[in-house]
């Protein structure tokens, strides 16, 4: 815990002091010992199954919710919760510190079920499983699954908040701190209610004749599933790491531009996320930023290192490497928007950019987002051919040509965030003593917004 903020520290304390009031039993109601057993080592063997060879990459969930949600469907609140302890402080954790992470992960699991148990025994749900009333089981089952998610969300928005220094809100300016919250508690509620389902047909079927054995079935299409989407997020991180290749060739190939491609990233990130786009499509337009240049390593390494002017010849030769980057992503399927703005970061919205020539609307909205990203990096990044400019003079710079050659909402957008945030770039390759030049239109060079 010595890693963590001051603050953060105390909420996992609070969390864990928490989780272990709730495991406290009420009085007059018997714990059933058994039902516990069994339901901590399923879950238990669940949570190490996934995160064994057999799966290969963890479910992007973290945990197996349907044995958790079934236990709070079945046992009284302290019960349920204490089903949660072994597994969760005895399944390894990726990174440091571990005794927090396992502290802390325990801590709002037992949290989250003893608040779904208690809702669940409120409304009724006992009973409506005893009975197998399935119409009246799913109104309780539901109200419990909002209970759950609720916690959760609360839980892990502070946390973000005070370790990773995430921003409390998203979108617009004048957002307050439950947009964040309320958008990770959306993003969340599908998934867990589809857990709860499942949670909910272990629960009446543990409590039909057939017992908890016809329960384990309900296991058997969850564990399918999980095992398809982890293939599936193996597939994404091998394309992930083939985005990471190609990015190194193009530096290594320019060392000019090292780290140019990164700080791209970064930046039509920040550009996307002030605009309130969803989280997936933040992603994209950061994959569109890594990649943007990655045609380069069509373009002849004298080209892009000379340091006089270009000829027209050379210019057109430099001019190709969009194309060439469209050739080389337009089969990974899951850049979607990137592969557009890899192909379109060059053109203008009046219509003298390079490779078609588009104008205003034709320019893809991601390539409008990149263009900006793009230019600015260039021009506060030292070069062979120039020296960077300070921060405010490239923002002003951004604004002035900001309706001819870029889109005056992602200008805006980058000044804004910037403006509120600072530019803090975690890659750079910069001459630590550059000193700022002159400023000079930002399209004198092809290859970037220069």
């Amino acid at each position: 815990m010595e890693a963590l903020p001051g603050r953060a520290r105390a909420l996992v304390a609070g969390v864990a002091l928490s989780g272990l009031l709730c495991l406290l039993p009420l009085p007059g109601v018997p714990v059933p010992w058994r039902a516990v057993a069994l339901l901590a080592a399923l879950y238990g063997g669940c949570e190490f199954l996934a995160r064994s060879r057999l799966v290969g990459t963890p479910h992007p969930g973290g945990t197996f919710y349907p044995v958790l949600l079934a236990g709070a469907f079945l046992l009284p609140p302290s019960a349920a919760a204490l089903a949660v302890l072994p597994g969760a402080l005895l399944v390894p954790v990726a990174r440091r510190p571990y005794p927090a992470r396992r502290l802390w992960r325990a801590g709002r699991l037992v949290l989250a079920v003893w608040a779904a148990s208690r809702v669940h025994r409120a409304a009724g749900g006992r009973e409506a499983v005893a009975d197998c009333d399935v119409p009246l089981a799913l109104g309780t089952a539901g109200v419990a699954v909002l209970a759950f998610c609720l916690v959760l969300t609360l839980l892990d928005g502070a946390v973000l908040a005070l370790t990773a220094g995430v921003p409390l809100r998203r979108g617009e300016r004048t957002a307050g701190p439950a947009v964040a919250w309320w958008r990770l508690f959306l993003r969340s509620l599908a998934p867990i209610t589809v857990h709860g389902l499942a949670g909910l047909m272990m629960a009446l079927l543990w409590r039909s004749p057939y017992g908890p054995v016809a329960a384990l079935l309900v296991l058997l299409p969850m564990g399918v599933s999980w095992w398809a989407f982890a293939q599936y997020h193996r597939e994404r991180a091998a394309h992930q790491a083939t985005i990471r290749a190609l990015v190194q060739a193009v530096d290594i190939k320019d060392g000019y531009t090292r780290g140019h491609s990164e700080r791209v990233g970064q930046a039509s990130m920040m550009i996307a996320r002030e605009l309130g786009m969803d989280d997936e499509r933040v992603e994209v337009l950061r994959f569109a930023g890594i990649l943007h240049d990655v045609g380069k390593l069509g373009v002849p390494t004298r080209l892009l290192t000379k340091d006089g002017p270009l000829t027209p010849e050379e210019r057109r030769v430099i001019e190709l490497h969009p194309e060439y980057g469209h050739e080389m992503v337009r089969g990974i399927s899951f850049l979607g928007e990137a592969r557009e703005a890899v192909l379109h970061h060059h053109e203008r919205l009046d219509g003298t950019g390079y490779p078609y020539g588009l104008m205003g609307s034709q320019i893809p909205e991601s390539a409008r987002v990149v263009a900006v990203a793009d230019a600015f990096d260039a021009m506060t990044s030292t070069r062979s051919y120039s020296r960077a400019r300070p921060v405010p003079v490239a923002l002003k710079e951004l604004q002035r040509c900001a309706g001819s050659h870029f889109d005056p909402r992602m200008v805006a957008a980058l000044v804004h965030v910037i403006g509120r945030a600072g530019w803090h770039p975690a890659v750079t390759a910069d001459d630590a003593r550059a000193v700022p030049a002159p400023a000079a239109p930002v399209t004198d060079r092809p290859g970037a917004h220069r």
